[in-house]
């Protein structure tokens, strides 16, 4: 009995320090990421910003970054690494959707539509769904977001971005907008009794120096990038054109601009056509989103200033009125005038980058829709998914960091497992997922 005790004692002494050797591994993890190993084995690898693939490729991240890539036949696995076997899939970097919005759900209109999102929808049930939402596009590989505002829900974007930093939830890297920035007359809740101050999916400001003060605090309370409106609805006009009614003057822009370069910041403009769209790149817009209806002087002056072009397709192929009325006659032709727009603009070498409106669009629907729009309108496959790669790392100020596999990059990892330079639809059932270094979603299907 004595025996049976003292290895009883010996074996709790063994696994306690087995538990402690364990406990102390992953401490020094937790405070050394850069010496955890992890080694890709590529099929075919799409880097970003290569104009063809390679076969048969190695990528060896350390910690949360990339740090080579090279042939499988003469590579030097790191001793421990783990290796993720993807010989069988095609290999590229993390997506990027430069035009979301995380707060929004496809408000259903049948359910009040987006004024019931702010008039019924508490602030933390708002969080807990774009919170699903983030999650979504982290599972559907698009590991970088620019979320362009919140729709009412103020500076809740900052609070969804912390919580995935610090690890509390999953989802893409996000680069925000907070409130956006529109005029009186300019943006919903509309069609209200005049009596009542009814609440903005927007922050409302008149003349520059209230646009000025606006971008300021939309700054100081952590906006990455400024969202303006520079045109609200739209309608048919006597002529069969699409016009949009103008909201910022350019004065008002100028201000907002001047701002928030001066913090090293750019500025988002939606813009259709028309009064605002030239409004819009006359006061410096650092990107045009959705630029419905460009006309060859917009193009013009885009390719002069460098601005970008974020077009947002698939967005307005959903929820059509009726063909006979004025709705859903603006409906047809914000589409007809889109598809002329993108093709023009493609053709002259504005730079065009991937973002779908999601939100817009319920986050159930796949993101990777847009690419076969912007494919059947005339961009090249691998130009696509540059679009939603290294291209768009330009626009955000994150070149090298985001969107290409190379060595110093995050390593932001997919695959899927056909080629989406012969089927571009490939994206839209991504099968693994890497964000950081880290693991998020792994399939065998």
């Amino acid at each position: 009995m004595k025996n049976y005790y003292g290895w009883m004692l010996v074996l709790g002494v063994a696994i306690s320090a087995g538990a402690q050797q364990q406990q102390q591994q992953q401490q020094q993890k937790d405070k050394n990421p850069s010496e955890v190993w992890t080694v890709i084995r590529a099929g075919s690898l799409i880097d970003g910003k290569s104009d063809k693939p390679r076969i048969n490729q190695v990528v060896i991240i350390r910690g949360s970054h990339i740090e080579s890539i090279g042939d499988a036949a003469t590579a030097k696995i790191p001793a421990g690494a783990n290796v993720i076997d993807l010989s069988k899939a095609t290999v590229l970097p993390g997506l990027i959707d430069s035009h979301t919005h995380i707060f929004l759900q496809g408000e259903d209109p049948a359910q009040g539509g987006y004024d019931a999102n702010i008039l019924n929808a508490p602030l933390a049930m708002r969080a807990a769904r774009a919170t699903v939402a983030a999650k979504r596009a982290l599972e559907q590989g698009f590991t970088t977001l620019r979320d362009v505002e919140t729709e009412g829900a103020g500076y809740g974007d900052v609070g969804i971005k912390q919580a995935i930093d610090q690890g509390y939830i999953p989802g893409p890297r996000l680069l925000v907008s907070t409130r956006a920035i529109s005029t009186t007359g300019g943006y919903p809740l509309e069609g209200y009794a005049p009596e009542l101050d009814m609440p903005k999916g927007v922050q409302i400001v008149d003349g520059p120096v209230e646009a000025r003060k606006a971008a300021r605090e939309q700054l100081d309370h952590g906006a990455d990038w400024i969202k303006v409106y520079m045109t609200h609805r739209s309608w048919v006009g006597k002529k069969g054109e699409l016009v949009s009614q103008p909201t910022l003057t350019v004065e008002e822009l100028r201000a907002i601009v001047d701002e928030t370069h001066g913090w090293g910041k750019k500025v988002a403009c939606h813009a259709y056509s028309g009064i605002g769209l030239h409004r819009a790149l006359d006061g410096g817009c650092d990107s045009i989103e959705h630029g419905l209806d460009l006309d060859d002087a917009a193009i013009s002056q885009m390719l002069k200033q460098g601005t970008w072009y974020v077009p947002t397709i698939s967005v307005y192929y959903t929820d059509w009125a009726a063909a006979e009325t004025p709705g859903g006659q603006r409906d047809r032709l914000r589409a007809s005038a889109h598809e002329v727009s993108f093709k023009k603009a493609l053709k002259a070498g504005v730079k065009i980058v991937f973002g779908t409106d999601m939100g817009g669009i319920p986050w159930t629907e796949p993101i990777a829709q847009e690419f076969s729009r912007m494919v059947e309108f005339g961009m090249q496959p691998m130009d696509a998914i540059q679009s939603a790669t290294s291209r768009a790392a330009v626009m955000l100020d994150m070149e090298g960091k985001i969107g290409v596999i190379a060595p110093g990059a995050f390593a932001d990892v997919i695959a899927v497992s056909g080629d989406p330079l012969h089927d571009i639809k490939a994206l839209e059932n991504v099968q693994f997922v890497m964000k950081d270094g880290q693991v998020f979603k792994t399939s065998q299907n």
